[in-house]
């Protein structure tokens, strides 16, 4: 009967899995590991700012863009034109803004009637919310922004 010895008994050990085992030589998996880990939590939080950049673009867009349309509302001289105004200076203040103007939706309400003086108009933006980094064509829509803006015609 043969008797194993210590060095055996360590050859044998390096070829058996386990915490001991395979692993005992890692020798730079540590580089690896914080890499990838890094990578695993890094990408969502950019995305997460990225999201919340965004939140917060679209929220200065409605906002501007309704003062500036009831403010264009009120300076017109028939509804119509009134209403073309205000329409086009959402547009172009959500576009200042970055947002795209087809993302802007406008709506206005007068009291007691349009364009009689010390009337009240209220003009209401909704900006449609997309993820960020999404390729075109891709309705990726997870909520709207909305912004209101009241002015007097005849009024400051």
């Amino acid at each position: 009967m043969t008797r194993n010895t210590g060095s055996q008994d360590a050859q044998r050990d390096e070829h058996r899995p386990g915490p001991w085992g395979w692993w005992k030589d890692d020798a730079g998996s540590a580089m690896v590991e914080f890499t990838m880990l890094g990578v695993l939590l890094l990408v969502p939080l950019v995305y997460l700012i990225l999201t919340a950049s965004q939140i917060q673009a679209a929220s200065y867009a409605a906002v501007g863009a309704a003062d500036h349309a009831a403010h264009a509302f009120v300076q017109a001289a028939s509804e119509e034109e009134a209403q073309e105004w205000a329409h086009d200076a959402a547009q172009r203040a959500a576009e200042n803004m970055g947002v795209s103007g087809q993302r802007v939706d406008f709506s206005y309400t007068c009291h007691p009637t349009c364009m009689d003086r010390d009337a009240v108009v209220t003009v209401t933006i909704t900006v449609d919310l997309d993820l960020p980094l999404t390729p075109p064509g891709v309705d990726m829509r997870v909520g709207t922004i909305d912004a209101q803006a009241t002015r007097i015609f005849g009024g400051i």
